[in-house]
């Protein structure tokens, strides 16, 4: 069902998963330059992966559990990604060389908050719908 809250909480996934890290820098480097997403593959295939996953949630609207589970996967994803961010943020040089954290970073962490807030949804929709079944 695409009017329900969490299909909009799961679009935001997919929109910060397959789009903004490829236009938002993740890290600058002296001799790089502006690193993007598309500059690393593992990188690239993790943010493919959550906006993979958030669509295959969107759509397991019938099943709100496998939904569930699926974002709790999803939020595993994401907290790998940003421990891979802080591991590379806490080694970028920055003596003699320019290093700069970009703001592509932080697209895992507000993406868990995303799926965070689509689970609390789906949670109350599993609420509801046991409520009236036990008015059967």
């Amino acid at each position: 069902m695409i009017q329900r809250v969490q299909t909009l909480y799961l679009t935001g996934v997919i929109l910060l998963g397959a789009v903004l890290p490829f236009w938002v820098s993740l890290w600058t480097t002296g001799e790089e330059g502006v690193v993007f997403a598309k500059n690393e593959i593992a990188v690239s295939l993790a943010f493919y992966g959550t906006a993979v996953l958030a669509a295959l949630a969107i759509f397991k609207y019938k099943d709100r559990k496998s939904q569930f589970v699926l974002n709790r996967f999803n939020m595993i994803v994401n907290l790998f990604l940003l421990g891979f961010f802080v591991y590379r943020s806490l080694n970028l040089s920055g003596g003699a060389q320019v290093s700069e954290k970009g703001i592509g970073m932080l697209i895992p962490v507000f993406s868990i908050v995303f799926l965070v807030l689509a689970n609390k949804s789906i949670k109350k929709d599993e609420d509801l719908v046991k409520s009236v079944d036990r008015l059967r």
